[in-house]
């Protein structure tokens, strides 16, 4: 498997950003880390050789971001307005800086994925920018800002908040595009999944109010919020895409 490791300046970010990625060929595919995850946490994990099938089959090549989740969502500091600013930078980061080199690399649009707190930023940046990518993958995440901010939402943390910023989304282009685009959410039943439940319940409820076609999958009791489970699910849905 062609590994190939990358540090760029973000000019939005004012430091070092780093990236790996997995693979010669394929759809991209952007993976963000789990909360205070770096971009090396997927390897570590035992994802990338969960993919690695599809991966040295050219099917798909991995991208996999680094996070700042503790100069935003994770943080201590009571400056909420800060804290959220923050996160905007990150993403100015990848839509400005990183996803143009992933573009430039060739196979199209990116699949978005991540596994908890990465299916939260992986849907809300599909669903804040759906021409930026072909659609998500999303495991065991969260939708909504109250597990970081609470009550809060003023300026930009409401949309930051997919349940809400969603159910109150205006007919209209963007709207339209969120629809062509495919999206895939799975939460387990298991072991520390129960606010992903009820979270992944509440936007398939708002996915279904607004007309966007989505594939929402619960699967069993034994099925719980760790890696082995998004092992095994991961590989299920690319099957699945690779098949549609």
């Amino acid at each position: 498997m062609q590994v190939d490791y990358q540090k760029r300046f973000s000019h939005h970010l004012g430091r070092e950003m780093e990236f790996k990625t997995y693979g010669h060929a394929g759809r991209p595919v952007l993976v963000f880390p789990t909360s205070n995850g770096r971009f090396y946490q997927y390897e570590d994990s035992g994802g990338v050789n969960a993919l690695a099938d599809r991966i040295n089959a050219g099917e798909i090549r991995l991208w996999t971001a680094d996070g700042i989740d503790g100069e935003s969502f994770f943080s201590n500091g009571h400056d909420l307005p800060a804290r959220i600013a923050r996160h905007e930078s990150y993403f100015r980061y990848i839509n400005d800086e990183l996803l143009p080199e992933i573009l430039a690399a060739g196979g199209g649009l990116p699949i978005l994925s991540g596994c908890s707190m990465g299916a939260f930023h992986a849907s809300n940046f599909l669903f804040r920018f759906p021409d930026r990518a072909a659609g998500v993958i999303a495991l065991s995440g969260v939708y909504s800002t109250r597990h970081f901010f609470g009550d809060a939402l003023d300026g930009q943390i409401y949309f930051n908040s997919p349940v809400n910023y969603l159910a109150g989304m205006p007919e209209g282009d963007l709207l339209d595009r969120i629809r062509s685009r495919r999206l895939f959410f799975c939460c387990g039943q298991g072991a520390w999944e129960e606010q992903m439940i009820e979270d992944t319940r509440h936007l398939e409820a708002v996915l279904r109010e607004k007309g966007i076609p989505a594939w929402v999958d619960f699967w069993g009791p034994d099925a719980s919020h760790d890696w082995p489970w998004w092992h095994k699910q991961i590989a299920y849905f690319f099957g699945k895409w690779l098949e549609m």
